[in-house]
């Protein structure tokens, strides 16, 4: 690969752990790196290490991460050829690729068409049906509170509100009632245009006691599109990921249906980068296709120490016009790996968000450990944005060695200065439900009272 072309220099228009991971892929292939950078996060890791950095404005994500005006300018000014997004922000803005383009710059993702037809939920619905893959009963974009109404007494309560163009369960409301739907379908979309600049929002029956499980793909933008296996993700509390592990326990039967159906549905669009669907396995094992992921994920660890495979190097390599050198038959999953998010909240007050000063932080080590982090000694975590500070993940030839590595590694990371989840997952890794692998969604509500 090194005698093709390579960016010389690419901006990356997020924050914390995940600008993070594109410094290092970046400077790892010899490209320079730029960051962009709200006043909040003057002093982060990402901002300290990357060749550059530039300010794109105060502490709102409304005026920094979310303002493509000044992140354009930023890339145009210092000469950066591209631009990888991360996750959330303008990940899966299908404008703001369209907008990289105009101006010459190369998005770090699939096309903005592709986004277009599967990176929004509506979407991703109306082409998993052209596909023969099943959705979960629903509608698409809601125009306003009348239709949500109608649509709801159609579909029978509960139902659930989810933000078309984003995920990370921001923009999700579960209604029960028709009195609770003006009120819920409101603050879905106002989370939506705070998170995703866009208020879209679709309505889906609501399905309860399931398990989230997501297939991993790549593709070169030209039909060849591999997967690299799938993760379960359904320990979660309020619809947002705690623990993802890949490979799921689902039977193999069970398990190659889904994974065929993933690779499917992104050949429809011809999938350029790094890709996940996400589908819902009810308690009968029927699947339904939930929204494509068009994006890296925050789970991606997972999936890369199970494959070997580098996921934000591909995105780069694809985005440069790399053609696709891994076929199918060259990927070979080994082990088990499980991925524990390290949060700034206060699980025994509601998962209140604990941000403030780290005063002593260390992450365990070891074999099969890897940590994901742009917070130290000394950080001031913001109030402003997601609480996530680190992921911890491990590796280890099957699931019960790698509960047990990851309760190990768990014990041994220490932050001081804030409150963090890392305690309520030592509980998790010696629950009986969970080292069945037996957990579906509502587990950390059902099981351990939160």
């Amino acid at each position: 690969m090194a005698d093709r072309a390579l960016f010389q220099k690419i901006l990356i228009a997020n924050r914390g752990e995940i600008a993070l991971r594109v410094v290092r892929a970046a400077k790892e292939l010899g490209i320079q790196t730029l960051v962009v950078y709200s006043q909040a996060d003057e002093r982060s890791l990402p901002v300290l290490l990357a060749d550059e950095s530039v300010c794109v404005g105060p502490p709102p994500s409304s005026k920094s991460y979310l303002n493509i005006p000044n992140i354009l300018s930023a890339a145009l000014m210092t000469g950066a050829q591209a631009i990888h997004p991360g996750y959330g922000f303008l990940a899966e803005n299908p404008e703001f690729a369209e907008m990289c383009r105009d101006h010459g710059l190369v998005f770090i993702g699939p096309t903005p068409e592709s986004m277009h037809l599967l990176g929004s939920k509506a979407g991703g619905r109306k082409l998993a049906a052209e596909c023969e893959v099943p959705t979960v009963p629903g509608t698409g974009i809601l125009s306003g509170v009348e239709e949500a109404l109608s649509s709801a007494r159609q579909l029978g309560y509960p139902v659930l509100l989810k933000a078309s163009a984003g995920g990370g369960g921001r923009g999700q409301r579960v209604v029960r009632t028709e009195q609770e739907l003006p009120e819920a379908l409101a603050a879905a979309q106002n989370e939506a245009l705070l998170h995703f600049a866009d208020p879209s929002v679709i309505m889906e029956k609501l399905i309860e006691g399931f398990r989230h499980v997501e297939v991993q793909v790549l593709g070169d933008g030209r039909g060849e599109v591999i997967h690299l296996g799938e993760r379960d993700c359904s320990v979660q509390r309020r619809n947002q990921k705690l623990i993802e592990e890949a490979p799921s326990t689902l039977p193999e039967s069970l398990r190659r249906e889904l994974l065929a159906a993933g690779v499917r549905l992104a050949k429809r669009v011809q999938y350029a980068g790094a890709g996940t669907l996400e589908f819902i396995v009810d308690r009968d094992g029927h699947f339904y296709f939930m929204e494509m992921n068009t994006r890296i994920q925050v789970e991606h660890p997972v999936t890369e120490m199970i494959s070997g495979v580098d996921l934000v190097r591909w995105q780069i390599l694809i985005a440069a016009g790399h053609p696709l050198t891994l076929h199918q038959e060259d990927i070979h999953l080994q082990g088990h790996a499980i991925e524990c998010r390290i949060n700034a909240e206060d699980p025994d007050r509601e998962f209140r968000p604990s941000p403030g000063h780290i005063d002593n932080i260390h992450f365990a080590g070891g074999p099969g450990v890897r940590v994901d982090t742009h917070a130290y000694s000394g950080y001031q975590i913001p109030p402003n944005y997601d609480s996530l500070i680190g992921k911890l993940i491990v590796h280890a030839p099957d699931r019960a060695w790698a509960i047990a590595r990851m309760r190990r590694a768990l014990e041994e990371s220490v932050v001081e200065g804030v409150k963090t989840t890392i305690p309520l997952y030592l509980k998790v890794m010696d629950h009986p439900y969970y080292r069945r692998g037996a957990v579906q969604t509502d587990f950390i509500r059902a099981q351990m009272g939160l």
